[in-house]
């Protein structure tokens, strides 16, 4: 990698290897087997000092995942955000274009709701929405340039992406993987943004994914940023969130945590526990592989995708399976491979009361010098 996939820069910095790793997007179909066999890819992280932008180094494998159920987080997040940028003034009504994400969901209903008319593709748009599609996108120059284009000159862009602030905040390294190219700050964006004619505006934050951010953009300069972007901005700033040196603390983060999960996996086992996993998750793939997990240690994981069960987990002998064979089985655990699915799954499987057990709950939460969202916990059952 020579430059920067956001702004050509060419001071770019390795934070997060994570050698060869299966790909994330790849379920194979499940045969029990001594030896997996399957191609593994490199996977690593760079960051741009000019821009900030942390990326993917490098990505040769080809997008096949199966569609995923879309957690009803998610949609109750949606929600929320549209609600708040209406409240805001933002939504004036007009036409509206939305830049999909591959995992699924989409804001049209919410905004059809709302009186906007669906724009035909070869048309401008008053509104432009992108929420967590921008960063599957390998060139992120040209991504930002594209959804500016599709911008009426009186219109405004909402993006929304995972931010980076989070995921450092929490040393969520298990972020990275195949096919998420960019990983953006909203500093980062801004400048993206700009690059591509746009400014930034206003910005809200929401507790998803331990950190997601909205953000209105619009071709002409706002008179003032809200308070909300400069306080953002102001927090990024002190964090060093730019700052390379400051990201390598994700590489002793995805060491730490991969030997202290298969260390609490093994010390289930040895206590006779059934252990299982909820959420067949993309993110689940590396922390899986680098811990050497496989079904002497956690005997399946459940997952709602129809397109996801009668497979297995990249890189591991574990299989997937529907919900109601994990209800049937009665495990003593139940890894969540996804936090935000805590509530969701604790209402639809009332059958697993105190089972449920988060990385979190499992591995020693990993410190980092400025503070993220509390991550939840289960209950005060003694945990193994």
């Amino acid at each position: 990698m020579k430059t920067c996939r956001g702004c050509d820069g060419v001071n770019i910095d390795r934070v997060l290897d994570l050698g060869a790793m299966p790909a994330a997007d790849h379920f194979p179909p499940d045969r029990t087997v001594a030896t997996i066999t399957e191609t593994s890819h490199p996977l690593a992280m760079a960051q741009c000092s000019d821009c900030g932008l942390a990326q993917l180094v490098d990505d040769d494998t080809v997008p096949d995942e199966p569609r995923g159920v879309e957690p009803r987080a998610l949609r109750d997040q949606a929600a929320v955000a549209i609600r708040e940028v209406a409240d805001a003034g933002w939504l004036t009504g007009g036409t509206v274009i939305e830049f999909g994400s591959p995992h699924g969901g989409t804001w049209l209903p919410l905004l059809t709701d709302r009186g906007y008319e669906i724009a035909p593709a070869t048309r401008s748009a008053s509104l432009v929405i992108d929420s967590f599609g921008i960063m599957h996108a390998s060139d992120q120059k040209a991504a930002f340039r594209q959804r500016a284009g599709a911008l009426a000159a009186n219109g405004t862009l909402l993006l929304q992406f995972h931010t980076f602030t989070a995921i450092l905040a929490q040393l969520q390294w298990t972020a990275l993987r195949h096919g998420h190219f960019a990983y953006y700050s909203l500093t980062t964006a801004k400048r993206l943004l700009a690059n591509a004619g746009l400014h930034v505006a206003d910005a809200w934050a929401f507790d998803l994914y331990g950190g997601t951010v909205l953000v209105a953009a619009t071709p002409r300069p706002p008179r003032s940023l809200s308070l909300a972007v400069r306080r953002i901005l102001a927090h990024e700033r002190a964090v060093g969130v730019t700052d390379p040196t400051v990201a390598r603390a994700l590489q002793k983060a995805a060491d730490d945590q991969a030997l202290a999960l298969r260390t609490s996996l093994t010390k289930m086992k040895c206590r006779g526990y059934s252990v299982y996993a909820y959420g067949a998750a993309s993110q689940a793939v590396s922390l899986f592989s680098r811990a050497r997990l496989d079904r002497r240690l956690l005997a399946g994981v459940a997952d709602a995708s129809p397109a996801k069960q009668g497979r297995r987990m990249p890189g591991t002998d574990i299989p997937i399976i529907p919900p109601d064979q994990l209800l049937c089985l009665r495990p003593d655990r139940v890894l969540l491979t996804l936090p935000d699915l805590l509530t969701e799954v604790q209402e639809q499987y009332p059958e697993l009361d105190g089972r449920w057990r988060t990385l979190s709950d499992l591995v020693a939460p990993p410190t980092f010098p400025f503070p993220g969202p509390a991550r939840a916990r289960t209950g005060s059952e003694e945990l193994p």
